[in-house]
Order: structure tokens, then C-alpha cells, then sequence
């Protein structure tokens, strides 16, 4: 059995986000199976991490901030502001999609684990999602 849904996520500012709490209603379809999140943006990024302690989110943040800078010198890329290109880097370090089981209808993330909207752009529109779930 295959089931195709779209999320269409609130806006929300740049930063790191658990976002999992919008997608566990539309599994349950399938009860053995995977998962397939897709985000349809180019600046924005998905990503599993820890979904306990808020300062992981900030610090995940403050990292890639430090790592790719917004208005860097090099970028030529600059049209829709300081923070577009930036954002666009982070996004191709980072991924648009994930992949996860499926078990007894459930998401089967480790007991830590969360999945995060990483938002690259200060002012961001509201994010979409293509959920596929494939299975029995």
C-alpha cells in the first residue's frame, strides 16, 4: 500500500524546530512500512536529532551560523537578501528529505530522537511537506 499526503507547516522564523508533532497524525495508514518526508524549499532543511533539550535546537543553530555566515563575501547569490544563499548552503549540507520506519503504525524514532524544520531564512513563508508512506 502507498499513501501520499501534503503538510503545509505554520511560518516560522529562522531557527530549529521539532516539527514531528505535525506529522505523527498523518501516519497510521500503514502499519508496517517507511516513511519518506520531503520539504519542497531550497532554504529550509530537515534533519533527526535530539527532541529533549531546547539548547541542542539553539545550539544547532548558533553551529551552522558560525559555519556558513550569512552576507559572506563569496556569495554571488544575493537576490532575495543577506540570507539567501546561506540558507541555500545549509539546505545542501543538511537535506530536504528523511526517511524513517514505520512499526506498528507508529514512527519508530529512537527515544530521543525528534524531527526538526530547520529554518535558514529570517523571514520565512510557511514551509510544505510531502509525506509518502510505503508498506503494509
Amino acid at each position: 500500500m502507498t499513501h501520499q499526503s501534503q503538510i503545509t507547516l505554520p511560518k516560522f522564523n529562522r531557527g530549529v524546530y521539532l516539527i514531528t508533532k505535525y506529522i505523527e497524525p498523518h501516519i497510521g495508514l500503514i502499519k508496517t512500512g517507511i516513511i519518506n518526508i520531503f520539504l519542497q524549499h531550497t532554504s529550509a532543511s530537515l534533519a533527526i536529532n535530539e527532541n529533549y533539550e531546547k539548547d541542542v535546537r539553539l545550539d544547532v543553530e548558533d553551529f551552522l551560523n558560525s559555519l556558513i555566515p550569512d552576507c559572506w563575501s563569496g556569495f554571488r547569490h544575493t537576490l532575495e537578501g543577506c540570507d539567501d544563499m546561506s540558507a541555500h548552503m545549509k539546505n545542501i549540507f543538511i537535506g530536504s528529505s528523511l526517511t524513517i520506519p514505520i512499526s506498528n503504525g507508529k514512527l519508530n524514532l529512537g527515544t530521543w530522537q525528534g524531527i526538526y524544520l530547520l529554518e535558514h531564512r529570517d523571514y520565512a513563508s510557511n514551509r510544505n511537506l510531502i509525506i509518502t508512506q510505503i508498506g503494509e
